[in-house]
């Protein structure tokens, strides 16, 4: 896996699928043990979700998926338009319908928060700690799965300064801030 990844996709539904077979190809092939894998594609699934759901497009009608590893931190990232209202965990009771979405990514996670930009884009990260397996990384090479994969305008490949979180932030410690500095 590159050491960062951002993927735009369309601002539709069927964008949640193709994000966590890409994201879930990049883990697995650099060797990020199999439950870690499930659990960056469930907190993908929640926050896309919510996105779609309650917040516009970006330019262009797309929405961007970024992740980036340094050691055994993964962030992950979810940029929309901005919304309404601010992103929050819900109550989640058993007899609502919604609002469990948040509370499944806090749960999984070091820790998650917002970030707006001035050009109106709201990022919604998650921080999770992503050891690789036992096995060790991947060949490398791309499963036919993940080289099937449309590209959707992937960003540059230069790599990112190891000293920033993908927002060009200091990383957080892996298990101390829920909130992003920076």
């Amino acid at each position: 896996m590159r050491a960062s990844s951002v993927v735009l996709l369309p601002h539709a539904p069927s964008s949640v699928a193709v994000a966590r077979r890409r994201l879930g190809c990049e883990l697995a092939d650099s060797g990020v043990c199999d439950s870690t894998v499930d659990d960056a594609n469930v907190i993908v699934s929640e926050l896309l979700s919510n996105a779609l759901r309650h917040a516009r497009s970006l330019p262009g009608g797309q929405i961007r998926l970024s992740w980036s590893r340094r050691g055994d931190l993964l962030e992950l990232a979810v940029s929309d338009g901005g919304a309404m209202t601010e992103p929050r965990r819900g109550p989640g009771t058993l007899s609502s319908l919604g609002g469990r979405g948040l509370g499944i990514v806090e749960a999984l996670t070091e820790g998650w928060g917002v970030r707006h930009d001035e050009d109106g884009t709201t990022t919604v990260w998650a921080l999770l700690n992503a050891p690789r397996s036992m096995a060790g990384a991947g060949s490398g090479a791309p499963r036919a799965a993940h080289a099937a994969l449309p590209g959707f305008g992937e960003g540059p490949d230069e790599p990112p300064n190891p000293d920033e979180g993908l927002y060009g932030g200091p990383w957080p410690g892996a298990a101390s801030s829920r909130a992003y500095p920076g």
